[in-house]
C-alpha cells in the first residue's frame, strides 16, 4: 500500500521503519523543527531525521488544520499516525482509499491525549499499551482495530518505555495494515464511560513538591526523565533530578529537609513519613551529573544536613 506517515518523536521512527518494509511511504508528515539544547538550536524532529535518511518526502505545516493541500495532492491508500502532536482534519481523514489510523501509546479508552506514557508512569500503572484505532474529528475516540498490553517494571522510565511501546506498535502495525487490507478488520468501539485524559506535560509539572509522598515524587522522576526533567530549587537554583530512590522512614521530618547525606546520594525527607534518595541530577547550565559528582564540586555547599527546601 501506499502510505502517508505522520508522526515526530522516536515512539513514531519504529513504526514508519517497520511500515517502510513492505509498503511504500510516499509522505512524510511532522512537526516543524523546534528550538531545543543547551545552545537552544533549531531541532529537526526524529521522524524528519528518519525521513531524510531515506529520501522521502517531508512536509512540516505549523497548523494542519489550514495547511493540508500537500497532503491531498499525493494519493495513497492510508495514512498511518503515531504521536504526530496536531488535530487532523477531516478532510485528511477522508483522504485515502483506507482512511487513516492512529498508533497511540495507551490502553484506550485510557489516556487520551499526547501524554500517555508519562501519564502511566506518573499514576504508578502495572499495565500498560498499544491501540490502533480508526481516526476521528475527536481526539483519540476513534474504533478500536488492535489492543496488545505489557507490564510496566517498577524501574522503567519514560524512555525506555517508550522503546518498549515502540517496539510493540512496529509489531502491531504490520498485522493491522495486512489485516485492513484483506478486509479483514473487526473493530470494538470506545466505551465512554471509562474514558481519561493524558494532557501534554506544563511547565508546573515539572517541579517537585516534597509535599508529596516519595512514592508519588519517585513516579514523577520516572515519567519525566529524560524530557523535560523535574526539579526543586535551593539557593535560588534550579537542580534537575533523574533517578531516585523512594523509602519509608521511622522518624517525623519536615516535608523538604534534608536529612542524611552520603558520598553517592542525599536523602530528602516527603510527607507520610516517607524519603527520596537523589541519586542523579543536573544543576541548570550545567551536565547530568552522579551525585557523587556533584558534592564533590558545587553541591558540597548547598546540600547542607537539615536544610530546608521548599
Amino acid at each position: 500500500m501506499k502510505v502517508i506517515f505522520m508522526g515526530t518523536p522516536e515512539f513514531a521512527v519504529k513504526i514508519v521503519e517497520k511500515i517502510s518494509l513492505n509498503h511504500e511511504v510516499v509522505l512524510v508528515v511532522t512537526q516543524p523543527d523546534k528550538l531545543a539544547g543547551r545552545k537552544n538550536e533549531l531541532m529537526a524532529s526524529a521522524v524528519k531525521k528518519w525521513a531524510i535518511d531515506k529520501r522521502i518526502p517531508i512536509y512540516q505545516p505549523t497548523n494542519i488544520k489550514k495547511e493540508f493541500n500537500t497532503i491531498l495532492n499525493n494519493k495513497c491508500d492510508i495514512i498511518v499516525t503515531a504521536a504526530y502532536g496536531q488535530i487532523v482534519p477531516d478532510i485528511v481523514l477522508n483522504h485515502p482509499k483506507y482512511k487513516a489510523i492512529n498508533v497511540h501509546a495507551s490502553l484506550l479508552p485510557k489516556y487520551r491525549g499526547g501524554a500517555p506514557i508519562q501519564k502511566a508512569l506518573l499514576n504508578g500503572d502495572e499495565v500498560t499499551g498499544i491501540s490502533i484505532i480508526y481516526m476521528t474529528s475527536k481526539m483519540d475516540a476513534g474504533d478500536i482495530i488492535m489492543q496488545k498490553s505489557i507490564k510496566i517494571d517498577e524501574n522503567d522510565y519514560q524512555n525506555n518505555l517508550f522503546d518498549k511501546l515502540g517496539d510493540l506498535g512496529s509489531i502491531m502495525i504490520s498485522e493491522c495494515l495486512e489485516k485492513i487490507e484483506k478486509n479483514l478488520v473487526e473493530t470494538v468501539p470506545q466505551n465512554e464511560e471509562f474514558v481519561s485524559y493524558a494532557p501534554n506535560i506544563k511547565k508546573e509539572d515539572e517541579k517537585i513538591l516534597f509535599t508529596k509522598n516519595a512514592f508519588q515524587i519517585r513516579n514523577q522522576v520516572r515519567a519525566l526523565n529524560p524530557n523535560p526533567g523535574c526539579y526543586f530549587e535551593l539557593d535560588d537554583k534550579k537542580i534537575k533530578v533523574f533517578k531516585v530512590n523512594s523509602l519509608l522512614i521511622e522518624s517525623k521530618y519536615e516535608s523538604g529537609q534534608i536529612i542524611d547525606i552520603k558520598k553517592d546520594s542525599f536523602f530528602i525527607a516527603c510527607a507520610e513519613q516517607s524519603a527520596v534518595e537523589i541519586l542523579e541530577l543536573q544543576l541548570e547550565g550545567k551536565k547530568k551529573m552522579s551525585v557523587r559528582d556533584f558534592l564533590n564540586g558545587t553541591g558540597r555547599n548547598i546540600i547542607l544536613k537539615d536544610k530546608k527546601i521548599q
